[in-house]
């Protein structure tokens, strides 16, 4: 029976070197497969993911006004799929979270989306919030902050290096612009931590 997976972590942990050694296991036991990325999200070039480790795959975009629903069964429409990975999946709306969801239902494949779960704000992604709520299985891609704690959270940063707490939920951007922490390592880069904390960080 199919799930609905999501693969969640922060930033360059490695979730779409995951999903692409995933997806190559599939083809190369002759199974075919659907990538599906955000068409905001253009660093490695239009319609293709990429990893930091210098593989990527052609993919087809979506936008938020897309149903991902009649973007598979036009897919299926042309062959049968094995399964349908789904990158940036933080970008998702909440409808198209739930049209992931009816893709396992009703159309019986398995879909395995990968995204961040927190904003640099420490704020859920709207996306990622309807899968945690959604998803039959979750599994964390780990990484580590710079103490060597597991990274759960993300800063924003300004050309200078430093912390910034407002802006838009979205700004695509890489290791230029963020930077992976633990909990407590953010709650300081943020001015969120006691001076008494930090003696004892």
């Amino acid at each position: 029976m199919a799930k609905l997976y999501f693969n969640y972590s922060t930033m360059n942990a490695g979730k779409s070197t995951v999903l692409l050694q995933a997806a190559h296991n599939y083809r190369e036991n002759n199974m075919d497969t659907y990538l599906l990325a955000a068409r905001l999200d253009d660093r490695a070039g239009q319609g293709r993911i990429a990893s930091r480790i210098g593989i990527s795959a052609e993919a087809d975009t979506f936008t938020a006004r897309d149903d991902l629903f009649d973007m598979v069964q036009t897919r299926l429409s042309k062959g049968p799929v094995a399964c349908i990975f789904v990158d940036e999946a933080q970008f998702l709306s909440k409808d198209q979270a739930w049209q992931l969801a009816r893709v396992v239902d009703d159309l019986d494949v398995p879909v395995l989306a990968f995204g961040l779960r927190v904003d640099f704000r420490g704020e859920l992604f709207p996306g990622s919030a309807t899968l945690l709520a959604l998803a039959d299985e979750m599994r964390e891609v780990r990484t580590i902050c710079r103490c060597g704690r597991k990274a759960t959270m993300v800063i924003r940063q300004d050309e200078a290096g430093n912390a910034i707490t407002e802006g838009a939920q979205v700004q695509i951007g890489g290791n230029e612009t963020y930077v992976s922490l633990c909990r407590r390592h953010w709650r300081e880069a943020v001015g969120d931590l006691s001076s008494e904390a930090k003696h004892t960080a």
